[in-house]
């Protein structure tokens, strides 16, 4: 075993940094002009999380409201995601999420690309806390995609052309 997966192990599941980021969660209130809003929830432990946004226009992330409830590291992601979502275009709120459920899968050995993830490490060997951990990353990036797609067929609607 590599000694970066033994630190994981070895580490305490809830942590002061976990459980500080799981308080201060950003951006915890809905947004009223939402240009998209994806709700998601996990089978395994219950945990959901409802995701509003706006985009700019160049497609990055200008707004951003959501609703948490989630054990302590669903809680943790989702601060982490809200605190720097922002500016983010599609492809890289979409990159952050696939990043983040190969590196939980032990598909990759580097952790995602995000500011401050790496707290999260000693969940790694705890699969059944994975799909709490993902859910804000899941949600942010279907709505910007959703927001992205809705605006590409307004616009198209708008010029005349089918969708």
């Amino acid at each position: 075993m590599s000694p970066a997966y033994m630190a994981r192990v070895s580490s305490p599941l809830y942590n002061a940094r976990i459980l500080r980021l799981a308080a201060s969660i950003p951006h915890a209130s809905r947004l009223p002009d939402a240009q998209a809003t994806v709700e998601k929830r996990s089978p395994i432990c219950g945990s959901r999380v409802a995701v509003d946004v706006v985009l700019d226009g160049e497609g990055r992330l200008a707004a951003l409201g959501q609703e948490v409830r989630a054990c302590a590291l669903g809680q943790a992601s989702a601060a982490l995601m809200g605190e720097h979502a922002f500016g983010r275009d599609v492809a890289a709120l979409e990159a952050a999420r696939d990043q983040l459920a190969a590196w939980l899968a032990g598909e990759r050995e580097a952790a995602p690309d995000w500011p401050g993830i790496d707290v999260l490490a000693p969940a790694i060997a705890h699969k059944a806390r994975h799909a709490s951990i993902r859910l804000a990353f899941e949600a942010v990036a279907e709505a910007a995609r959703l927001a992205l797609t809705e605006r590409a067929g307004r616009f198209s609607v708008k010029q005349g052309e089918t969708t």
